[in-house]
């Protein structure tokens, strides 16, 4: 049986901020709440992190922040790697490409963070790393 995303969560004491275009707030919390039946577990953690966010107009979000069609850089702490992926709405993600559905484990945690945030993050194989958004562009 392949891993879902359920098994991807994301740990850490101190939760880093979170920021989110007002523009398009609703679009996300129905992308949430339609995948409620297919992985509650993401859509949870994912409505979780939008109503903790802190919800902004266009004109405010600030560029270093993770949003829908920005490249974001983030860094393993433990190996070094920084990996770039362009984070989508689920209907233009390619992995193969480097575009990343926001309604992937990884994609929801990253949505809304700044460059510098830090975060504990479960990967499928178990293992837990500290990955910190490198840039954002």
């Amino acid at each position: 049986m392949a891993p879902t995303a359920q098994h991807a969560t994301r740990k850490t004491t101190r939760m880093p901020r979170v920021v989110i275009d007002a523009a398009i707030i609703d679009k996300l919390e129905a992308l949430a709440s339609g995948a409620m039946r297919r992985n509650p577990a993401l859509a949870d953690r994912f409505l979780g992190e939008l109503g903790r966010a802190k919800v902004v107009t266009s004109a405010k979000l600030p560029a270093n922040v993770v949003t829908i069609g920005n490249d974001v850089t983030f860094r393993n702490q433990t190996t070094g790697r920084e990996q770039t992926v362009r984070l989508v709405f689920p209907k233009d993600a390619d992995i193969s490409a480097g575009r990343v559905s926001v309604m992937t484990p990884i994609g929801v945690a990253l949505f809304g963070l700044s460059e510098g945030a830090e975060f504990d993050w479960t990967a499928l194989d178990g293992e837990t790393r500290r990955l910190t958004v490198v840039r954002v562009g």
